[in-house]
């Protein structure tokens, strides 16, 4: 019986679960199946390996799926062999700052210190090609006269009407929503923008630590630990707040699941603490407490820097209740919402609840330095990415296979911590003290893919072999050895 003459549902369901190789060889064969992969194969195989990038979502609009889905392919081998082009985004920057990166489909924000920066996302050049990166410029939000008032977070709105405006929190506790300009001509390197102040966020005193943004919502998040929850449209007297009453690092939150939530960091024997969300706000206790380790014993102080949701393709499955944090212990524990693995030890009033155990431990056992950032993403959306504390090193492990684990410098290797991350298909952002940087796993990186820097002493250094004109810096990698932890 021929292949050919199975049912189409039949044959449907036999695409989905050919690679893309597979699924090339199959397109060869005849004019039937040639059709019919087209069709049905391409498209099946995308929705069944969801890859998820702001960065390139211009470009893979106008692609078709065939070349989606080679250019996925490409992209998941190239992390499989930890193979990657590093770029500066720019030359380093005076003094030493605490950045921040955020991102939507059109541009990814840089902000550092007074100063924004902004690249903007292009369509490609071509398919199979990895799209440009383009620097837009910059502007700079001046402080009152006598007054400390640098960007200290940041956050986007991710809908295609919000591509233009960021979230910006401040040293001095305001929140201001800012939106860019589009710039009339290349001439100028500073961009137009307008400020508009967000409340009831702005009468704290202390700085605004932590932004996250979901379903038209904004949590925000002082470092005294002073929560505010606030529909983004909404007058100032639509609100909800807590007080976590300890020093506070992080928040994330997460409309999306059938139970909405805030998640805390912060510096306390409980660092890690997740919040449920009802009608009328932010519930003051938690619903749930993350412990630190996999064991059973009280914990002592620590404090968690870094929250996202784990990568779509993790063996828990793509669900909003699976999360991922970095701790200053030098560890990445990820934690489901859903599970049972509670602690043994007691909770410490009859109203808590009962410590939620890590579901996975990761680290990288030839460094013990703070995780100050995190992000998931990468080949095959199943990676981790961790921005460390020190020496400008960036961590990645694949949740298929954890103890494989493997580290890279940033491109200049500036003894700085990364502070922020963010991890797509194809691409990793992250910034340090001195400057932001990307590793692009993607095909068709040319010299051209991001902006041209003047040279200078930097620090950087073409690869081996390689001309002014091929795109790649020299940057030290090394992996992790399997750990007795693990």
């Amino acid at each position: 019986m021929l292949l050919s003459s199975f049912p189409a549902d039949i044959l449907i369901l036999i695409l989905r679960n050919l690679s893309v190789p597979e699924l090339g060889k199959l397109a060869c064969t005849d004019h039937f199946f040639k059709t019919f992969v087209n069709e049905y194969g391409w498209s099946g195989y995308l929705r069944s390996n969801p890859r998820p990038s702001y960065s390139l979502s211009q470009a893979r609009s106008s692609w078709s799926s065939k070349a989606k889905a080679y250019f996925d392919a490409l992209t998941d081998a190239a992390w499989q062999d930890s193979n990657f082009v590093a770029r500066p985004l720019s030359r380093p920057w005076r003094g030493k700052l605490q950045p921040i990166l955020s991102i939507n489909s059109s541009r990814l924000f840089v902000a550092a210190g007074h100063t924004i920066y902004s690249y903007k996302f292009t369509g490609a050049r071509g398919e199979k090609q990895s799209p440009p990166v383009i620097s837009e410029g910059s502007f700079t939000i001046p402080p009152p006269s006598n007054a400390l008032r640098d960007v200290t977070s940041s956050t986007t709105v991710n809908d295609r009407s919000s591509d233009d405006t960021i979230y910006l929190g401040f040293q001095d506790g305001s929140l201001e929503r800012v939106t860019v300009m589009d710039s009339p001509s290349n001439e100028s390197s500073s961009l137009a923008f307008v400020r508009n102040r967000v409340g009831p966020f702005g009468h704290h005193i202390d700085l605004i630590e932590s932004l996250s943004a979901s379903q038209g919502f904004l949590l925000s998040l002082t470092t005294n630990g002073h929560a505010t929850l606030s529909p983004i449209d909404s007058h100032h007297s639509s609100f909800s707040s807590i007080k976590l009453d300890t020093r506070s690092w992080v928040c994330h939150l997460c409309l999306h699941a059938s139970d909405r939530y805030a998640a805390f960091g912060t510096h306390s024997s409980s660092p890690l603490t997740v919040h449920s969300i009802a009608e009328d706000g932010l519930r003051q206790s938690p619903t749930a407490i993350l412990q630190p380790k996999l064991s059973s014993t009280p914990q002592s102080l620590n404090a968690v820097y870094g929250i996202t949701q784990a990568p779509t393709s993790a063996p828990w499955g793509s669900s909003p209740q699976v999360l991922v944090s970095g701790w200053f212990d030098g560890v990445v524990k990820c934690y489901d919402l859903r599970s049972s693995l509670r602690s043994d030890h007691a909770a410490q009033s009859s109203s808590s609840p009962i410590p939620l155990r890590p579901i996975l431990e990761l680290s990288d056992p030839l460094a013990d330095e703070a995780i100050y950032s995190v992000s998931c993403g990468g080949g095959s959306s199943s990676y981790i990415a961790a921005g460390t504390a020190r020496h400008s090193v960036v961590s990645f492990w694949d949740v298929r296979s954890p103890k494989a684990g493997w580290s890279v410098y940033a491109p200049g290797n500036d003894h700085s911590p990364v502070y922020s991350v963010i991890l797509e298909s194809s691409r990793l952002f992250g910034v340090t003290q001195s400057r932001p940087f990307v590793y692009d796993f993607g095909p068709g990186v040319t010299s051209t893919t991001y902006p041209s820097l003047p040279r200078g002493v930097d620090g950087l250094k073409y690869k081996e072999g390689r001309g002014r004109n091929e795109p790649g810096f020299y940057v030290t990698t090394y992996q992790h050895h399997p750990s007795a932890d693990h």
